[in-house]
This record gives structure tokens, C-alpha cells and sequence, in this order.
């Protein structure tokens, strides 16, 4: 995966950064697809994601490009989908990768002054299927995907970051493993 930077300054400003793990091809189909056929489609406004920040400031960017390229040197973490979470409304594919939560872990110490109440608080991974529906539908969608899910590894192909203005993201940068 090449190096991205595409930015506009001027726009910049007023866009909060999202910073996420990408999957590989194959699991990112698996997981959008997904996605797709449960997420409510009038709300599902982003590709399936692994979430390790949700609100940067827009002025860190260029640092935050140079930290994720840096981490990106060297191989990819191991990950693994361990199971099938039932959140209040909806359900999500655990992630498992104590290598990508020591890459966050690094983020958080280098951003530590600059992240909100949410980032930091140490998360658990997770990739969304489907989200905002009603309870008794995500328990019905849980116990479903429960019946066949086998704990499986998932390939981290990168990290990106995007901007949020409220509706889709717009990719702001990406790096791809390359150890």
C-alpha cells in the first residue's frame, strides 16, 4: 500500500482526524459486507473500520501522518477476531491484537494533551456490523452470527487517517505494512 497525504489545509481546520486500523482486502470485504446487510443503510455513512482514535485535532496532522508511517515500517501486528459482541444496539466483531493496542498505546503517550475524554480510555477493538437498531434485532443478529463464528486471525494491511465533517470520511492519509 503506497503512502497517502492528501490534505487541504483550509479545509482542514475545522475537521477532527480519525485514526483506524485498515484490514486487508479480503477481510475488508468480508466485514463491509457485512456491514451492508445489517448496518441500517441510512446511517451507514463509513466502510466497515477498526477504530484506534476518534477525535484528533486537525493541527496534528502532519504529526500523526509521520507516527503512523513510522509504525508502518515494520510488519503488520497479528490480530484476531475473537468473538461476537452484542452491544445495547447493535453487534460487532471483537478484535484481538495486543500488537496494535502497544501502536496505540504509543499514539496516546505522543498525543496524550491533545486527546478527548473517549481516546483516552483504553478501547476494545472492534469491527461494527450493525449499529442504532433495536435491541431485540441486535440480539437476533448476534445469536445468529454466534452460530457459525470461529475465533479466526484478521489481516492488518495498514493505518489511516481520515477526516470527519459529519457524514462519510474523507481519507486524509494512509500507510500500508511493509516489514
Amino acid at each position: 500500500m503506497d503512502h497517502t497525504l492528501s490534505h487541504d489545509f483550509s479545509e482542514a481546520v475545522a475537521a477532527p482526524i480519525i485514526v483506524t486500523a485498515l484490514m486487508s482486502a479480503s477481510d475488508f470485504r468480508w466485514a463491509e459486507g457485512l456491514r451492508r446487510a445489517h448496518f441500517p443503510a441510512e446511517r451507514n455513512r463509513v466502510p466497515a473500520h477498526v477504530t484506534l482514535f476518534h477525535h484528533l485535532p486537525p493541527s496534528a496532522l502532519d504529526e500523526v501522518a509521520r507516527r503512523l508511517k513510522r509504525l508502518c515500517v515494520g510488519p503488520a501486528p497479528a490480530a484476531r477476531l475473537t468473538e461476537v459482541m452484542l452491544q445495547e444496539r447493535g453487534v460487532a466483531y471483537r478484535v484481538d491484537s495486543p500488537e496494535l493496542m502497544a501502536m496505540r498505546d504509543e499514539l496516546t503517550e505522543a498525543f496524550a494533551g491533545l486527546l478527548v475524554p473517549q481516546d483516552q480510555a483504553r478501547p476494545r477493538f472492534h469491527i461494527t456490523v450493525q449499529n442504532k437498531v433495536e435491541p431485540q434485532e441486535a440480539k437476533a443478529l448476534a445469536e445468529a452470527l454466534r452460530r457459525d463464528f470461529r475465533p479466526r486471525p484478521l489481516m492488518i494491511a495498514g493505518l489511516a487517517a481520515w477526516y470527519y465533517r459529519g457524514g462519510p470520511w474523507e481519507l486524509a492519509m494512509k500507510a500500508g505494512f511493509r516489514g
